[in-house]
């Protein structure tokens, strides 16, 4: 059973979803770093993916940027052909080795208060397009591959008017473990990184741009501050390689030690 990519003359591909910005840009770059040539998605802001393919280039790396509906399973057959075409023109190959899925959006309303049509957008994004691109992926990801679901610490505690994120997220957290089990037989270790609040754009940029907020995650954090994009990068970039080989079906929150 192939355990990891050995063949050091071989490089290794990431594909990120939501890699243009945010933690998937940051995990990108820290990717680069380590050697990792990634394939990263956008949902519309083609300016900005280019941005990050011409970052991750500028660190000697490739890098191609590709769009991405995450929300709109029917889109994804095309997507796939997309991912083919591009192995094969700068790498010559038909497979990748790791998937971070990353996409998403936040939502912030009361139970009451929340309505169908963003619980399915929701349910489509974090959910239903995590399973399904997931699994049409996978005839391309090599044996002996990784994946990294993105969740939340909200999947652990409680804040209130997250119920929908979190739901989608405690799912996201069940499927990795039932992915670990069924895909071990080619040796793909499938794990779970569970970021806190951290200073992105992400919905908005509600905790970076939020003082009160920021001084409210602050005063819930053990070790005294909300997170930065830095702090999450660097450990999935580390979850991804071979250090790492033997940690699976794992759920690995990064927050910071936010309510405990």
């Amino acid at each position: 059973m192939t355990t990891e990519n050995t063949d050091k003359s071989k490089t290794n591909i990431a594909i990120i979803t939501g890699g243009s910005r945010g933690l998937g840009r940051n995990t990108a770059i820290h990717l680069a770093r380590r050697g990792v040539d990634t394939i990263l998605t956008y949902h519309s802001n083609r300016a900005e993916a280019e941005g990050a393919v011409a970052e991750i280039g500028s660190l000697g790396r490739k890098a191609v940027a590709l769009q991405l509906d995450a929300g709109d399973v029917a889109s994804f057959d095309a997507f796939i052909s997309e991912v083919s075409r591009a192995l094969r023109q700068n790498w010559g190959r038909d497979r990748f080795d790791f998937l971070v899925n990353n996409a998403g959006m936040g939502y912030h309303a009361a139970f009451t208060e929340t309505t169908e049509a963003e619980f399915d957008k929701l349910y489509n994004v974090h959910l239903k397009g995590v399973y399904f691109l997931t699994q049409k992926l996978l005839p391309h990801l090599g044996d002996g591959g990784r994946i990294v679901n993105i969740s939340s610490g909200l999947a652990r505690f409680s804040f209130p008017g997250s119920s929908a994120y979190a739901v989608m997220k405690g799912a996201i957290e069940v499927l990795t473990r039932y992915l670990a089990k069924e895909l071990g037989s080619r040796g793909i270790a499938v794990n779970t990184v569970a970021p806190g609040a951290i200073q992105t754009d992400f919905s908005g940029g509600i905790v970076r741009d939020n003082p009160e907020l920021n001084n409210l995650v602050a005063s819930m954090t053990a070790l005294g501050r909300a997170g930065l994009p830095d702090d999450i990068g660097p450990m999935i970039a580390s979850l991804l390689s071979q250090d790492n080989r033997w940690v699976n079906a794992q759920r690995i929150e990064v927050s910071g030690g936010m309510v405990l």
